[in-house]
């Protein structure tokens, strides 16, 4: 056990982490406190969803997002973990030990027991990172390259279509968005939140909704901001200083304070000087900010406007680098006693909105790491770091090279052929040139000394200086053609693949076709290093690449200062990845192996009868009507124990005449039944007029409870008119046990920990290995599926056994549809093994750890495999995971 509070706070002992553990731990009990509309939104952005476009870090977070405002109501984190430790309100349930929780045995956070004193030390912290705040602050900390922006514009997109739902008493759910971006880089590339396609994250039910949300951007000083006061679902995207509150610090000479205005700067409401108005009587709005010039106007005009708009969710993108230090003092990482401007410009629109009747919802700030130094930040509620990133293919492999006692021209020379080979390797990923960032520290160097050793040494291999860009941000050396071309990098068009910068492609910088970064001076700014290096580790393409930075001997070790620093991994770790986990590059073998399928399906028609007769009854006059009225009772005194025998006199008088009724009329009438009976109202009215009842006594009984028509009248019209006749269907196919990859690459990557592959090349001496491996490498999960499989390829009552639990995304038409009964969402599931015994019979079998065989979730996909197998005369088979391993289960399935 850590000795002290912050010795806590280490990545694997955060408060997130047991957070994030508690959500997955209670997942079904926490989703039925969600709404309808957050249960669709979260299913439809599932990665096990096919088709879902959110990546498992990106929905992870969306979890956590929600879970936040849904279950634990927007709390602050300080009374969250206060909440967490106590084992009190939301967290009443949390596991300490060893529990069973929904048919399965839980491990909870047992080995993160603290003292008293050490849990005092923590939430100290975390209630002074908070401040005393009128809105709870979060932080995302998410890896560059994971998604952010999006993950960003989904979450904003969920809570506007969440509060729309909600009564406007419900001050969990904002109905506006201010997000903040450090510079116009990172602002430019904010404008992926509208420009990309809203239908990959939200249900097309709600789509009309999304389609009345409003963008704003605010990068010139001089753009004012016109929404509407009282509004909703506005997005505003703004550089922080073009809002931030300023205040003069060093002071105005004195002819500055002769000309310039007298009123003194901006102290905001409950601040000294409103006190002082109120006592004087004077109005204290006279006493705000006096703008000096029309820039001061318009940020003036701005933080005027946003005050006026309900219910405001605050996003702070690039948190962590956007403010640094500051940041770390801001939100407790650090004492400090003043807050910067920004968090300051945040807690006075926090004040100003309370004061109007509404209020500044909560901050999401996302940034690419949850330490500042050797802190980790007390309010992080998710994170996902950078070793993961890339071992998870999120990223590119990092190639990482220095040099010592190099010239700047030998430098640049060794670092172009190197990328020049590895260019030729790569090809054209998505059809984009790879591409090259070479960064200097001023702009003199870029134009006398880096350009032309650039343009000499590629002129030497043969190639045109046009593949040249150079943005430093001087007008006389970046035209607005070169901007045009720096913004269109990333795209197929592009023939640029030099890019020479200086104070450029930093943090925001999107550019996945990337796949160099050189620099050879010390830059001002130690962070650079950290951030021009991140950013040639984007993925692209269908599989992952390598990301190749070239630094001088010095700028490496500042390079594994900031990784240790950032990310708590060393310059080595970063570029060696988990040496116990393999990348496979699987291949399919041939000839595919094909499954006969039966598939049952239930197909319904409609036989219209000819015409009604004459007369023909619908019999409306069996209809219970009293399930319609709305029955008053009233009883004198209470009816207690002792009355036992006694009768209390009890009243009841029906007074279902308040009900608000909807009079039809004939012609209304025939409109309602045709729209449901998709008939012609000509058509309709003439069968009307034939029932017994006729339109007279159809609308006596509508117009008194309007509930008959729909309930009794327009189901029994259609039993008349219509006969179901119902067909069931057998179709019999083959589907392929494995799909052919794409072309390019011509195989299926997938991460695994060596232990855990058995590969076909190996075993070719073993004569078992022609009763297996459809692919030529198996990847399993877990050593019970491992061992399960090396038994099961001794069998002598198996002919064949294939392991179909590697791939399931989509790469095998071998797959079973099933409802998963606690989102009655039809999901996709994949079994773990295919058996093909001596008889020529088959059995799915899926290996299962003992915590979870008696969960729900595995009963829906065994009553669906169940039914399949029925069909096709395929069996199925659970195994637990403990028996796998040990070869101790029955064999009775092979019989």
């Amino acid at each position: 056990m850590a000795k002290n509070a912050q010795e806590n706070f280490e990545l694997n002992n955060a408060f997130y982490v047991h957070l994030h553990e508690f959500y997955k731990i209670h997942r079904g009990t926490v989703r039925k406190h969600y709404s309808r509309l957050s249960k669709a939104f979260l299913d439809f952005n599932d990665p096990s969803r096919p088709g879902s476009f959110l990546r498992t870090p990106q929905f992870e977070a969306l979890e956590i997002y929600v879970f936040l405002k849904e279950f634990l109501d927007n709390k602050p984190v300080y009374q969250l973990f206060e909440d967490w430790y106590g084992n009190k309100g939301r967290f009443e349930e949390r596991v300490s030990g060893i529990s069973a929780i929904d048919g399965q045995l839980m491990q909870g956070d047992m080995f993160w027991e603290m003292s008293e004193k050490d849990y005092k030390g923590i939430f100290k912290k975390m209630k002074a990172s908070n401040g005393g705040r009128l809105y709870p602050n979060y932080i995302f900390a998410l890896t560059m390259g994971t998604g952010k922006t999006i993950l960003m514009a989904t979450c904003i997109f969920y809570d506007f279509l969440a509060g729309n739902k909600k009564s406007k008493d419900d001050n969990r759910f904002i109905q506006n968005a201010l997000i903040f971006a450090p510079d116009k880089t990172v602002l430019q590339s904010l404008r992926e939140i509208e420009s990309f396609d809203h239908t990959k994250v939200v249900p097309s039910e709600y789509m009309p909704i999304v389609a009345e949300f409003k963008f704003h951007y605010l990068e010139d000083a001089g753009v004012s901001l016109n929404t509407l006061d009282g509004s909703k679902f506005n997005i505003i995207v703004s550089n922080s200083q073009k809002i931030i509150l300023r205040r003069d610090n060093k002071g105005k000479s004195k002819a500055d304070k002769l000309f310039s205005s007298g009123k003194e700067a901006y102290q905001g409401i409950g601040g000294v000087v409103d006190d002082m108005m109120d006592v004087l009587g004077l109005d204290s709005e006279t006493m705000n900010v006096a703008p000096e010039d029309e820039a001061d106007l318009v940020t003036n005009q701005r933080f005027e406007k946003i005050k006026r708009l309900p219910q405001l969710g605050i996003f702070v993108d690039e948190a962590h680098h956007a403010f640094g230090a500051k940041l770390a003092k801001d939100m407790g990482a650090k004492s400090d006693n003043t807050a910067n401007s920004l968090r300051k410009t945040i807690d006075e629109l926090a004040i100003n909105l309370k004061a109007s009747g509404t209020r500044v919802v909560g901050c999401y700030n996302y940034t690419g790491t949850p330490y500042v130094g050797n802190d980790v930040l007390p309010e992080v509620v998710y994170a996902y770091g950078l070793r993961k990133a890339i071992d998870n293919n999120y990223l590119k492999q990092v190639k990482l090279h220095s040099f010592t006692q190099t010239r700047q021209k030998q430098f640049l020379e060794i670092a172009i052929d190197k990328f020049l080979e590895g260019a030729e390797e790569v090809g054209r990923p998505e059809d984009m040139l790879p591409k090259m960032a070479i960064f200097g520290t001023t702009i003199e160097e870029i134009n006398d000394v880096v350009r032309p050793a650039v343009e000499e040494i590629l002129a030497k291999r043969g190639i045109s200086s046009d593949r040249i860009l150079v943005n430093v941000g001087d007008n006389k050396l970046t035209t607005d053609d070169d901007i045009r071309e720096f913004n269109r990098l990333d795209t197929p068009k592009s023939e640029k693949q030099f890019i020479l910068l200086v104070n450029k492609g930093r943090e925001g910088w999107n550019c996945r076709s990337l796949f160099s970064v050189a620099m050879f001076r010390e830059p001002k700014s130690k962070i650079f290093i950290l951030q021009a290096t991140m950013r040639c580790l984007r993925a692209v393409g269908d599989r992952q690449h390598t990301g190749q930075v070239f630094l001088t001997d010095e700028n490496m070790k500042l390079l594994d200062k900031e990784l240790q620093a950032n990310f708590r991994i060393s310059a080595d770790e970063m570029k060696e990845p988990d040496p116990n986990k393999v990348t496979v590059k699987v291949k399919v073998e041939h000839p595919s192996i094909k499954i006969p399928i039966k598939r049952v399906r239930r197909q319904f028609k409609l036989i219209e009868k000819e015409d009604l007769d004459k007369g023909y009854e619908l019999g409306l006059k069996d209809v219970d009507v009293d399930r319609y009225r709305i029955i008053h009772s009233t009883q004198d005194g209470l009816l207690m124990p002792d009355d036992l025998g006694s009768a209390k006199s009890r009243v009841h008088s029906d007074i279902s005449h308040i009900k608000e009724q909807r009079t039809f009329s004939k012609l209304t009438l025939v409109a309602d039944i045709a729209r449901y009976l998709n008939k012609p109202c000509l058509e309709v009215e003439k069968i009307v007029a034939g029932t017994s009842e006729g339109f007279e006594g159809i609308l006596k009984m509508v117009n008194e409870f309007n509930e008959v028509l729909y309930d009794e009248v327009i189901p029994r019209l259609f039993k008349a008119i219509y006969d179901i006749e119902a067909e069931t269907i057998t179709e019999e196919f083959e589907v392929d046990l494995v799909k052919e990859p794409p072309i390019d690459p011509g195989y299926y990557p997938v991460t695994v920990s060596k232990d855990k592959v058995i590969s076909k090349s190996s075993n070719e001496s073993n004569p078992n290995v022609a009763k297996s491996f459809h692919l030529d490498n198996y990847c399993f999960d877990s050593n019970p599926e491992r061992d399960f499989f090396w038994s099961m390829l001794h069998e002598e009552k198996v002919d064949k056994v294939w392991f179909t639990g590697m791939l399931t995304h989509g790469q095998s038409d071998f797959v079973i549809h099933y409802v998963d009964s606690e989102t009655q969402r039809v999901r996709s599931y994949y079994p773990d093994f295919l058996i093909k015994k001596q008889d020529g019979s088959y059995v799915m079998i899926e290996v299962k750890g003992e915590h979870m065989i008696d969960s729900q979730n595995v009963k829906d996909k065994k009553d669906a495999a169940d039914l399949m197998g029925v069909a096709s005369g395929i069996g199925y088979e659970i195994i637990a995971g403990k028996a796998a391993e040990s070869g101790s289960y029955g064999r009775e399935f092979l019989n």
